[in-house]
């Protein structure tokens, strides 16, 4: 009998529907996200896999709570957690010194990069190659002081793809950021909250109490022994044998193509893969090669079609939440006649304090008037969803308009219908 058999002998096929629930133990809620963060740390323990992930949220809001408690079940030595780092801080810390030669060697070959806050820009856009996984090894170039007050070049040498996971409270992304990451943001339903708060009574009433319940969860070891098999197993590779499933399943959508779909459907294919990683031991195996087989195919989607609205509008959740729950049914309840599927003959437009009060009625806080000036609404102008145009009677104030395709549905075609909006991973499509 093999070391594999042995290894499926310990193990049972895991869905995403029973990873959600143990993953549950110390997330609530947020079923999609916890998931798809599992299978990016996942990801590390590939070799050409690795996909990213963005955060973005208010805070308070737990964006970096989830990939945090995540990591907790990973192997210490395989994630680095960071605050804000500038790009030299992070090389000297991370990398290897030669001095001789000028050189440091940073080795992230299956390793998993948690920024805790917006990193230094000038980090963020040397790692755009490594982010982009155009080469394995990649040469950076830095400057350092001397003791003299000089200035001397240090070559820096980044070896292998990480699973690179940024938390931050900025809404907008450089675009050449965006289009490297999955967005995703928290809920922030009072659901989740008032779940969020019963747990933090009972972690913070007796944590030695919480810590010996939570370690002794027989579930939660078993995933903890899981993901340590899956790093032993050294797969080096991961095949999709049924492409057709794929491109027949992608360019089915009704949806016009657009560059940034290049790398969306590499996230797509890793999130395939990771699933089969997840398997292994219950997938055709050639050497280090694995093939990923229809469920993970059918896993891969359903988790894809629930977050690709909004990648597709390269927004956060979080904005396009914004733009579903706050800003149509305030315009529909502003326009009552809109709603029944015909256009008003005047339509007032929306002011931005009547955006606040919405969103104080949904979520039940304020909003602060200057990102949603400065942020929200331009960034759902350039998607395409809302225009903005000065009152007739004081130029001075903007008025909030939906796009016209919005004008006259009603609002109950997009309040939660799309499952790529605000919704839980519906557990029934995957396997």
């Amino acid at each position: 009998m093999t070391d594999t058999t042995n290894k499926a002998k310990n193990f049972q096929p895991l869905t995403t529907e029973r990873l959600a629930k143990v993953l549950g133990l110390t997330i609530k809620r947020d079923d999609t996200n916890k998931v798809v963060t599992f299978l990016a740390e996942l990801s590390a323990y590939t070799e050409e896999s690795q996909f990213n992930i963005s955060f973005n949220a208010p805070s308070s809001t737990g964006k970096s709570f989830i990939p945090m408690e995540i990591a907790r079940l990973f192997p210490e030595d395989d994630v680095r957690e960071l605050g804000y780092c500038t790009p030299t801080a992070f090389f000297h810390d991370y990398g290897a010194l030669d001095k001789e030669n000028h050189t440091v060697t940073i080795d992230l070959s299956h390793k998993i990069l948690i920024f805790l806050d917006q990193p230094h820009s000038e980090l963020l856009s040397r790692l755009r190659p490594l982010l982009s996984h155009d080469k394995k090894r990649i040469s950076v170039k830095i400057t350092d002081k001397t003791q003299k007050g000089g200035l001397k070049t240090k070559n820096v040498i980044l070896i292998g793809f990480p699973a690179v996971i940024f938390c931050t409270a900025m809404l907008k992304n450089d675009e050449q950021e965006a289009t490297r990451f999955l967005l995703l943001s928290p809920e922030i339903n009072q659901e989740k909250i008032r779940e969020g708060i019963l747990q933090t009574i009972k972690k913070e009433a007796d944590d030695d109490k919480y810590a010996q319940w939570l370690n002794n969860d027989p579930e939660r070891v078993k995933l903890k022994e899981r993901i340590l098999a899956i790093k032993n197993e050294q797969v080096s590779k991961i095949i999709i044998p049924n492409q057709e499933a794929i491109i027949n399943r992608f360019f089915k959508r009704d949806m016009k193509m657009k560059p940034r779909h290049q790398r969306d459907v590499k996230r797509l294919i890793a999130l395939i893969k990771c699933h089969a990683l997840l398997n292994l031991w219950w997938r055709e195996r050639n050497g280090d090669t694995i093939s990923a087989n229809e469920e993970d195919i059918e896993a891969g989607f359903a988790i894809w079609d629930i977050v690709s609205v909004s990648q597709e509008l390269n927004l956060p959740p979080y904005v396009y939440h914004i733009f579903d729950e706050v800003i149509l049914p305030a315009w529909f309840e502003k326009n009552p006649a809109t709603a029944d599927g015909e256009p008003a003959a005047y339509a007032p437009g929306l002011d931005r304090r009547d955006i606040l009060k919405k969103h104080y009625e949904v979520y039940g806080r304020m909003l602060d008037g200057f990102p949603l000036r400065q942020q929200i609404l331009p960034m759902l102008e350039t998607a395409g969803l809302i225009y903005q145009e000065a009152d007739a009677d004081d130029k001075r104030r903007m008025l909030v308009y939906p796009a016209d395709q919005f004008k006259v549905q009603p609002k109950e075609i997009y309040s939660g219908s799309d499952p790529g909006v605000n919704s839980e991973l519906d557990i029934s499509k995957i396997v």
